[in-house]
């Protein structure tokens, strides 16, 4: 059982940056970022792999978000540049052992943190 917590969300004019962080409470494979707005389905951030550092990221945040994770530390970050009002929602950090494109959806990680609330004011 691995435990995560996120922490770094807040409220931000569009334009601005954040950086969320996730700390898990062990060793983990993939880890990645999903996000939540209200009415709408759980969708996929970002990914990344334990070893080798290799990254996956939505269409729709390429550019401007960016993942990292320090092993040693065992902790996630989420880098969100650029943000616009879309971006509003609760991110979620994950964690488990998908592999390539079953990374991409929710259902294949086995962990999940409490989520943050993240706010982009136009």
């Amino acid at each position: 059982q691995v435990q995560l917590v996120e922490s770094g969300g807040g409220l931000v004019q569009a334009g601005g940056s954040l950086r969320l962080s996730c700390v898990a409470s062990g060793r983990t494979f993939i880890m990645g970022w999903f996000r939540q707005a209200p009415g709408k389905e759980r969708q996929f951030v970002g990914s990344i792999r334990g070893l080798g550092g290799t990254t996956y990221y939505a269409d729709s945040v390429k550019g401007r978000f960016a993942i990292s994770r320090d092993n040693a530390k065992n902790t996630l970050y989420l880098q969100m540049n650029s943000l616009k009002p879309d971006d509003t929602a609760v991110y979620y950090c994950a964690a488990g052992s998908c592999l390539g494109l079953g990374c991409y959806t929710a259902g294949n990680y086995d962990f999940w943190g409490q989520g943050t609330q993240v706010t982009v004011s136009s």
